[in-house]
């Protein structure tokens, strides 16, 4: 399969989504290694600061949900530029607030309108970038998530260690006050989805429709959610309990790791170009099954073996999303693809919710610190991933690619 270059206006306007995406993931990546100061500052107790965490994607997942109802009937750079000023303007009230239940209302929002915005992101692509380069653009969209983990919490986390914990929300809204300009002028008009709405108001025919069989793509990107969530928030405790890594050692670790996936995203989306998403896929479903079981079943080890078995689980792990957002986009109808992204994301926030909380009703914390039944963990999440193998391959049978409509 020949894929063609993308021209310099369209790796443009992927960067800029990619910044946006950037933003919003270090607005909700840089609480988590704040926990100690806002419990301190604010008086929260730990419970109180997991719901701070947890408001964020639970907000994005419910928000996805009702964003189904109505995200296609606009233009999507105006909807995207309305909810990016929403996240902005909470991120600043973040910033400003000096109790817990101001900061969890703002929280609140801010997961809100971040999760419809990447179902936004998401459906542009959709409907720009054509078929035979959308892995490839997924994967540059995709690299924010790298780039956070390498570059973005690491200096958020010097910020306040300089001037305090609100600083990191001040710095961005003001990125983001950038970005939302640069998207003003830069992105186009994307309203080529409206017209099928029209045509179908008219009695027209606008292409291929809603089919039941449709859920089956919310229903794979569950599954290779969830079972990367039953084991990723555990990882920490794990190496440090179990495999005799230092607290210190696990910023090495996590930086080869973020490292690795910036560079491989890229990569696995040119891949998705050229075999097909669904192919690669179905690769890496089967590839991250050995590193999965490898890793929850290692023995006190080296920091550089550690990091090169994390490394490849994270690059195997990370990486399904990719060929998954682009198979799951390729299959539905411009005039829906909004609607059912905002739904994906929903599906998506939902397992990584659930599988966390899974994971940790089935590990036990011992006295020294290990963690016990994360072997079981890991053969847990090898099934589910067989399940998703399964979903997968009922999903590319019964649901095939529009193409009375541009995909």
């Amino acid at each position: 399969m020949t894929v063609s270059t993308p021209p310099r206006s369209e790796q443009r306007m992927l960067w800029l989504l990619a910044a946006v995406q950037f933003t919003h993931l270090l607005d909700f990546m840089i609480v988590m290694p704040l926990g100690p100061e806002f419990m301190r500052r604010l008086g929260i107790t730990a419970a109180q600061f997991g719901v701070l965490v947890s408001a964020y994607t639970l907000a994005s997942a419910g928000m996805g949900l009702l964003g189904g109802l109505w995200l296609d009937r606009f233009d999507r750079k105006r909807t995207l530029l309305g909810l990016y000023a929403g996240f902005i303007v909470s991120t600043l009230l973040c910033g400003l607030s000096d109790t817990h239940l101001g900061l969890l209302g703002a929280r609140t929002v801010a997961g809100a309108c971040a999760g419809l915005m990447s179902a936004v992101v998401q459906a542009i692509i959709g409907d720009v970038i054509p078929a035979e380069r959308r892995g490839r653009a997924i994967g540059t969209v995709m690299s924010a998530y790298g780039l956070c983990a390498v570059a973005g919490v690491p200096l958020g986390l010097w910020l306040a260690s300089q001037w305090g914990w609100r600083s990191p929300f001040w710095v961005i809204c003001a990125l983001g006050g950038g970005l939302w300009l640069a998207l003003l002028f830069v992105l186009p008009a994307v309203n080529q989805h409206l017209a099928g709405r029209r045509e179908a108001r008219g009695g027209a025919t606008a292409g291929p429709g809603w089919s039941p069989a449709l859920a089956l793509g919310w229903v794979l990107t569950f599954c290779v959610v969830f079972s990367g969530f039953l084991l990723i928030p555990y990882l920490s405790p794990y190496m440090v309990g179990n495999l005799g890594l230092q607290l210190s050692d696990l910023s090495w670790v996590y930086l080869a790791g973020g490292a690795a996936t910036l560079f491989s995203s890229r990569w696995i989306g040119r891949l998705a170009d050229r075999f097909g998403p669904a192919r690669v896929l179905g690769g890496l479903l089967v590839g991250t099954v050995g590193p999965h079981l490898l890793f929850t079943h290692l023995s006190a080890a080296p920091l550089p073996g550690v990091a090169a078995v994390f490394v490849l689980f994270m690059v195997l792990t990370s990486g399904r999303a990719i060929p998954t957002l682009a198979l799951v986009a390729s299959r539905v109808p411009p005039a829906l693809r909004g609607r059912y992204m905002a739904v994906n994301m929903a599906a998506s926030d939902g397992a990584s919710g659930a599988g966390a909380w899974v994971g940790g009703l089935l590990l036990t914390v011992m006295p020294d610190g290990a963690l016990a039944g994360f072997g079981r963990l890991g053969w847990i999440a090898a099934g589910v991933t067989g399940c998703a193998l399964l979903t997968l391959w009922v999903f590319g049978r019964r649901v095939t690619a529009p193409s009375a409509v541009p995909a």
